[in-house]
């Protein structure tokens, strides 16, 4: 199992070059952006307007299997007072939904709770002990938010309290047993069979936003769904859906929110990560000068820095802080509720490391064609990251497990080649609980089973991945030479980025390729000395390039390199300077 694992490079304007007719139909964009446009499926100036403007049409929420039986259900407990609990999950999806959901309850006037199960004493989703502890709680109806629709076990044992259970989840349903014999009172799900929703990629949170806009609009509230379109942004750029279509424009808008008018608990952490209001002024009517501020903050800002703190709650104790913050309404609560978040999310980083280190040794013993590792002394809230960090390194499929004598829970990464969750559906008798996406799941199994479950999961990798050449393609827009970027064409060129936003999976950020450029510079940063910090010059243009996670490239580099990275601003200490954020790094001239 080798760690130099060399990446394929995939320019797309030389494999996939843009057509002249389409050249012709983009004439009003710069050439290097109807590159990037085309790359994104775009094929005239009306898709690109739409695109960059995010027209999209977002759907009818009563076009979804389930939505009228809910609505229904939630106005008959507003309007007798009976308790409704919003059971959500306790990653940022789960939190946002949360939230979301009763912030809206709450402001149509109804009696509302909420549980979030503890990764620790509950694990994942739905449970019987929990639900028989709301129901004495005097809950009449649970709504599940980002959770529960693989959960027919714990919907029964709700079902035989009489009370009336919603499940609402974006995740994929078993292939049996058929939803139809779940006793759910209805099921919110955009992926079951039946659904004439026309977008299936929505998050929980979207979901969540989803049931919320089908209830204001029919209890004639004067008020809109829009108003938490910031939690809806959090909680789908962190999960990672595909920002495309009805994604894209929800996100687009929330983002806005988020910036214009922050909750406390946003703009709190948000300071305390490093991300700034910004101040600015411009004339008035009558000739005064306005000054207004806003976030600083953008879809990136979201995934790599608010997204693992929000999540780090969950993680190392509970969500219920995360939760919290978001709902706070005030700096000061929002403000302790931060830096304690930011605090564990430095915790779960030092405990990610060293289970990945541990892991490593473990899944080497087990072969390159799944990996997998299992150990009663991990931390189960960052067997996930553990994983992630394992299927990255190595491209192969991750499973990183905390095993005690009864149960072994484990989170699995995968890549693109296999589906994950579609292996587990193979091995299901073995399991008691499992589910997730193609590229991530997670599972429960009896360790006495686990040797078994093992042997299986490895002859499936064998079957799918044994006759593949396993190396990630990196993809590329364009190849410029980096002495066209210089400081006096830097914000337009920029400027035309930004217009991509919100980007993320699905809608990625625009990259691209210089070629033998002279290290000037090199040096190790981080805590522990993992990242790469270069200074690089094409011709008399010196640019920062920073490659997170990859100082095991250091010794290995030569004078001359080519990069693959997405320019970025950075801003330290008062100072605005355009800068490569690498996405991959290899000697000058090395094959692509």
């Amino acid at each position: 199992m080798s760690t130099n694992l060399i990446k394929r490079w995939e320019v797309l304007e030389t494999t996939h070059p843009i057509p002249e007719d389409i050249i012709k139909e983009l004439t009003s964009f710069p050439p290097f952006f109807q590159k990037i446009l085309y790359h994104r499926g775009i094929k005239n100036a009306v898709e690109a307007t739409q695109f960059l403007e995010c027209a999209a049409e977002c759907g009818d929420p009563f076009e979804m299997k389930g939505m009228q039986e809910t609505v229904d259900r939630l106005r008959w407990a507003i309007t007798h007072q009976e308790m409704i609990v919003v059971y959500g999950d306790y990653d940022v999806d789960g939190v946002t939904s949360t939230a979301l959901m009763v912030e809206v309850l709450t402001e149509l006037g109804a009696v509302v709770d909420y549980f979030i199960p503890n990764r620790f004493d509950d694990g994942y989703g739905l449970s019987v002990d929990a639900i028989e502890k709301l129901v004495e709680k005097g809950a009449k109806v649970i709504l599940t938010v980002d959770c529960g629709i693989r959960s027919f076990k714990e919907v029964k044992r709700a079902h035989e309290l009489e009370i009336d259970l919603i499940i609402s989840d974006h995740h994929t349903p078993m292939p049996s047993p058929s939803l139809d014999e779940m006793e759910a009172y209805a099921i919110v799900c955009p992926k079951q069979e039946g659904d004439q929703y026309p977008y299936k990629d929505l998050a929980g949170v979207g979901l969540a936003y989803k049931i919320a806009e089908a209830l204001i609009e029919s209890l004639h509230a004067p008020f809109l769904a829009d108003n938490w379109l910031d939690l809806v942004a959090l909680g789908m750029v962190a999960d990672m859906v595909p920002l495309i279509e009805e994604n894209r424009v929800l996100v687009r808008r929330g983002i806005k929110k988020m910036r214009l008018n922050p909750r406390p608990g946003v703009q709190s952490l948000a300071q305390v990560a490093g991300i700034r209001m910004i101040e600015e002024s411009e004339p008035g009517f009558s000739g005064e000068v306005l000054v207004y501020s806003y976030l600083n903050i953008n879809a990136g800002d979201i995934g790599f820095i608010l997204g693992p703190r929000l999540n780090a709650a969950g993680r190392m104790e509970t969500a219920l802080d995360s939760l919290h913050l978001l709902l706070a309404k005030d700096l000061i609560e929002a403000g302790a509720l931060s830096q304690k978040l930011d605090n564990l999310n430095m915790g779960r980083q030092n405990s990610t490391r060293k289970i990945q280190e541990e892991a490593e040794i473990r899944a080497k013993e087990n072969g390159d064609g799944i990996l997998m590792a299992f150990s009663p002394d991990f931390n189960v809230g960052v067997l996930g990251l553990a994983a992630a960090r394992l299927a990255d390194k190595y491209y192969r499929p991750a499973v990183v497990g905390k095993s005690d004598e009864e149960f072994t829970r484990a989170s699995c990464r995968s890549i693109a080649e296999f589906n994950i969750t579609t292996a587990l559906d193979e091995c299901k008798e073995l399991l008691v609980q499992h589910g997730g996406h193609a590229m991530a799941a997670g599972f429960t199994v009896r360790t006495e089973n686990l040797p078994e479950l093992m042997t299986r999961l490895k002859e499936i990798a064998h079957r799918e991945l044994g006759e593949l050449d396993l190396r990630p393609t990196l993809r590329a827009d364009a190849e410029i030479p980096l002495r066209k970027l210089a400081v006096n064409v830097q914000s337009a060129f920029m400027g035309w980025l930004e217009k991509l936003q919100p980007t993320g999976t699905g809608n990625p950020e625009a990259v691209f390729v210089s070629r033998n450029l002279r290290v000037k510079s090199k040096s190790l940063v981080g805590a522990d000395k993992s990242h790469l910090k270069l200074k690089l010059l094409d011709g008399e243009q010196e640019f920062d390039a920073i490659g997170f996670r990859m100082g095991s490239s250091f010794r290995e580099l030569s004078d001359h390199v080519d990069v693959m990275y997405i320019p970025e601003w950075n801003n330290f200490n008062g100072r605005t300077s355009l800068q490569l954020r690498l996405r991959d790094i290899k000697n000058a001239g090395t094959p692509d």
